[in-house]
This record gives structure tokens, C-alpha cells and sequence, in this order.
């Protein structure tokens, strides 16, 4: 939970020198706060738990448990920045969803950007949930391009999911896809919350074109109209969950 507008951290990491740059790299960002730091697995995941974090910078490998084995054990979900020494481990931490990662030894260059990501996806975040409880419109139609460059409307209600990518999101309404100029956090700004769910990092599907959802481990398996099948992040299960009479 945030407090005094603070995004909260926690920093897993054994080598001290590690932990002490992470620190005095977010000592520079007013909106950033570490409240606590591990330095192997089972002590991380007593922390996370008890702390709930906003952001975990969790090192991949640590002593007792693996920083994946700490995700697969905590019961708090954290938004997640990996911190390896190991460049081939950046695509385990995009498939676990991760905020992103940074090699060791740490750059400032680097370590600024990624901690730009993590402000405009957590604050953004947070910003979006508080126009939720306003009184705010969110757009019904749009018009977009097919494959064919043909301009066409297409009403909000009749999209299904969203996938980002990148700079762009690719939507599918009525079976069709349609390429758009807008990031994914972008498109979310524009929706109403009420009827559109971020179930995963890159994707925000309609509520109402929901169709079942099923268990699978700790995620929601979710089947929508158009016969898609998606699984949800552990966070984005959870949002689901919490909409189960």
C-alpha cells in the first residue's frame, strides 16, 4: 500500500555492493522509498509478505531460494525489476512478467530508465484507478484502419481483448484485428475500468466478452467469446477473482 505518495520497495540481494548502489541510485527519487531488504530467499519471502510492497528488485540467483522460487512461495503479488548478473536471464524475467531487469554491475544510464518504467507504470497505474472513482467519460467508438487501409468505426463494446506491443496495440473486435498507434498504457487511460480488465502485463481484455474462466496453478485461465484463451497474471487473476459472486 502506498504512503505519502510513496512507491514502496523492497531489495532482495546477497552482494552488499549491489544493494548499496540500488540505494543510492532511488535516494535520488522522491517518489521512490525502500522499505526493506533481504538478502536470500526464505528471508525475501517472509519480508514481501509481510511488507507488500509496491516493487521487489529481487536478484535471480540467491542463496536458499532462487529469486523464481521466491515468486512461486510469496503470497503478496509485487510488481518485479530482476537484477542479474547474467544477460540471457532477461527473457525468464519478461516471461514472469518483470517491470524489466538490469545487469550487474549496475549503469546509472540503465538503472534510470528502468526506474522511469517503474514510475510511469505505477503511478500511472495509480492514477488511473483514481479517475475510476471520478466522474470521467471514456470513449464508446473509434475509428481505425484495417488491413486493407480502410478506415473504419469501431464500437468499444464490440472489442474484445488488447495486446501491447511496444508503441502500438494490436485489437480484436468482431474477429478482426486492428493495428493502433497508442501504448497499451495509453489505451487503458481511455477505457472505462469497469468494463475492461489489465489481466496481464500486455493484455486488457472486455469483462463482457468474459465467457468462463478455470484454475490453472495460481492463474486464471480465461476463454473469451471469440474462442480465445489467455492466462492471466497472478495479479490479474485476482482482479478477476475479486468480480466471483
Amino acid at each position: 500500500m502506498k504512503q505519502n505518495n510513496h512507491i514502496r520497495a523492497v531489495i532482495v540481494e546477497d552482494e552488499p555492493l549491489a544493494r548499496q548502489t540500488i540505494k543510492d541510485f532511488v535516494a535520488y527519487e522522491p517518489w521512490l522509498k525502500i522499505v526493506g531488504e533481504a538478502i536470500d530467499g526464505k528471508q525475501a519471502v517472509e519480508l514481501i509478505d509481510e511488507l507488500r510492497p509496491d516493487l521487489v528488485f529481487l536478484d535471480i540467483k540467491i542463496p536458499s531460494l532462487t529469486g523464481l522460487e521466491v515468486l512461486q512461495r510469496i503470497k503478496h503479488d509485487p510488481d518485479v525489476v530482476f537484477t542479474t548478473a547474467y544477460a540471457d536471464e532477461a527473457v525468464t524475467a519478461f516471461e514472469l512478467e518483470a517491470l524489466d531487469y538490469v545487469l550487474k554491475p549496475f549503469g546509472h544510464d540503465r538503472f534510470q530508465k528502468v526506474l522511469e518504467r517503474v514510475r510511469r507504470r505505477l503511478i500511472g497505474r495509480e492514477q488511473n484507478q483514481r479517475a475510476a472513482n471520478g466522474n470521467r467519460s471514456y470513449i464508446e467508438r473509434m475509428f481505425v484502419r484495417d488491413a486493407r487501409g480502410r478506415i473504419v468505426q469501431v464500437r468499444v463494446s464490440e472489442i474484445s481483448r488488447l495486446i501491447g506491443a511496444g508503441d502500438y496495440v494490436e485489437l480484436f473486435a468482431n474477429n478482426m484485428p486492428y493495428l493502433v498507434s497508442l501504448t497499451l498504457t495509453e489505451f487503458e487511460e481511455r477505457l472505462d475500468p469497469k468494463k475492461f480488465s489489465r489481466v496481464h502485463r500486455s493484455t486488457i481484455v472486455n469483462l463482457d466478452h468474459v465467457v468462463s474462466c478455470h484454475e490453472i496453478s495460481r492463474r486464471l485461465a480465461i476463454k473469451l467469446s471469440d474462442g480465445t484463451e489467455l492466462i492471466a497474471s497472478r495479479s490479474g487473476s485476482q482482479i478477476l477473482r475479486d468480480l466471483f459472486v
